[in-house]
């Protein structure tokens, strides 16, 4: 009896003892069944940084005086700079003879900007104080050729053909750099007295009267060889680019004249000398600038 005793004794032991296991088995099941909590995404913080103001501007109005042949080119070049620089505006620009923008200075007029068809006009504008010298620097080159009308049967002219006085000529006047540089190359061949181009006499066959016919701008001597009023005009190259209606039949050798330049400047008393500066920059410079410039038949230097 004992023995049965002890027996049931360790059976009821041992059945505790695996009531306890399974007690323990089951709460580690439930730990490693039992999802870990989880964690709410939070949103990316957003930076709601506004965009970069545009910079602001005053309103700029400049005055620009320019050599009679810059003006379709320059009326371009204009426009095209107000794309990109809306406060900028340009007073009625004024397109005369480099020697007549000079006496438009002297009389008082206010301009931010001179771009001359001559160096020697240049000097002059520097000598009287109206530019800032600092500012100065060569803009273009051009050349000079002879034109006639479209419709003329004329053909194949030279400096010798002139002087003989074959043809009756248009040549801008002494205050035209245009008429300045075409009186050297008449010189050359003895129908001009003045070796300069200035302040002489037309000599020879071109000293006979109605042969030669003086204008105030190079543009005015183109219109007449356009029109058929002369045989021949001397211009530059720019021209023939902005008058229809004529064709070149001779060039000038550069060896029968001054290198053709136009040099540019701010003016002294401009009262928007930087922004003045900064126009002439992008015109030397933006892309869109130089294919108008070319397009009117203008190189610039260097």
């Amino acid at each position: 009896m004992k023995k049965r005793s002890r027996l049931k004794g360790m059976t009821k032991v041992a059945i505790a003892c695996m009531a306890a296991l399974a007690l323990v088995a089951g709460f580690a099941l439930v730990g490693c069944t039992q999802e870990a909590p989880k964690t709410e995404d939070k949103p990316a913080e957003q930076t709601n940084t506004p965009p970069p103001a545009e910079e602001s501007h005053d309103p700029v109005e400049l005055q620009i005086f320019a050599a009679n042949s810059l003006t379709k080119a320059m009326a371009d070049v204009q426009a095209l700079y107000q794309e990109d620089h809306s406060w900028v505006t340009f007073k009625d620009t004024q397109y005369k003879s480099s020697g007549e923008l000079n006496e438009l200075l002297a009389a008082g007029s206010y301009a931010d900007i001179l771009i001359s068809a001559s160096k020697g006009k240049m000097d002059d504008a520097d000598k009287a104080g109206y530019i800032d010298p600092a500012t100065r620097f060569d803009m273009f080159r051009n050349d000079l050729v002879i034109v006639t009308s479209s419709s003329s049967t004329i053909s194949d002219v030279t400096l010798a053909d002139v002087a003989a006085g074959k043809y009756t000529v248009a040549v801008g006047d002494e205050s035209v750099p245009a008429g300045n540089y075409a009186c050297q190359a008449l010189n050359t061949v003895g129908c001009y007295s003045d070796a300069s181009g200035i302040g002489g006499t037309f000599t020879g066959a071109l000293a006979e009267e109605g042969k030669v016919v003086l204008d105030t701008s190079v543009g005015n001597v183109c219109k007449k060889a356009q029109s058929g009023d002369v045989d021949i005009a001397f211009v530059y190259t720019s021209d023939v680019y902005r008058f229809e209606g004529v064709k070149i039949v001779g060039t000038v050798a550069e060896s029968a004249h001054k290198p053709i330049i136009y040099p540019a400047a701010v003016c002294k008393d401009s009262k928007f000398s930087q922004d003045a500066q900064d126009f002439l920059d992008w015109a030397i410079s933006d892309p869109k600038a130089l294919a108008a410039w070319q397009k009117w038949g203008f190189e610039l230097v260097g």
